[in-house]
């Protein structure tokens, strides 16, 4: 087990820096009323809340109860050594220190506590894996194919027809027809037809018609 640990600066560096963290936190804790095993206590649970918290973050980085408790860990020790470094009168420590170092208790069980309970972020669901081997397809030329059977189309019944209107004849054409159909008669003694009159005239058929018409 010990030659899979590798000794190397960054481990030594992480070593030293915890020890000093460690000592300044006690001096302090002592400093403020801590006797005994309680002031040695006070960096233990320090460094185990500012743990706590940087694990629970590597899981979830956007849960803002831990971002809270590591916060509070990190100012906590942090001060503890700023705090340590001649700025701070050890032998005559202010009474809100005191009281800040007899409440960190409660405050680190609370935090502690909030940190192992609290559920995780729910992990987002990811879409089944396809198979690796997917079903052989079957070729069965012998089964149709299952779709909506489509009929021949209905024919479309035809629109009737318009009557073209009919041609707008002349009075003075009408009056020349007329003459031409009264001759016509004299001589041959029948009515004029369309062909007839449309021959004589020399004009297109359904004006001739329209014109028959007129004289019947």
């Amino acid at each position: 087990m010990f030659r899979s640990i590798r000794i190397d600066a960054v481990l030594i560096q992480a070593v030293i820096a915890g020890a000093l963290s460690f000592a300044h936190l006690h001096d302090l804790a002592e400093a403020a009323g801590q006797s005994g095993w309680k002031a040695w206590a006070y960096p233990v649970s320090v460094d185990l809340l500012l743990v706590a918290a940087w694990r629970r973050l590597r899981g979830a980085r956007r849960d803002r109860s831990a971002w809270t408790w590591f916060v509070i860990a990190l100012v906590a020790s942090l001060g503890a050594n700023v705090a340590t470094a001649g700025l701070l009168d050890l032998a005559n420590v202010p009474a809100w220190l005191r009281i800040l170092v007899a409440g960190w208790p409660a405050l680190a069980f609370l935090g502690g506590t909030l940190l192992v309970h609290q559920p995780a972020e729910p992990a987002p669901a990811t879409a089944p894996a396809a198979s690796a081997d997917p079903a052989p397809v079957i070729d069965r030329p012998d089964v149709a194919d299952e779709g909506p059977e489509i009929g021949p189309a209905e024919p479309v019944p035809a629109l009737p027809e318009a009557p073209a209107p009919s041609p707008v004849v002349p009075p003075a054409l009408v009056d020349h027809a007329r003459k031409v159909a009264t001759e016509h008669r004299t001589r041959t003694g029948t009515d004029i037809d369309t062909a007839t009159l449309r021959a004589r005239l020399g004009i297109p058929e359904d004006l001739a018609g329209a014109i028959v018409a007129q004289l019947a």
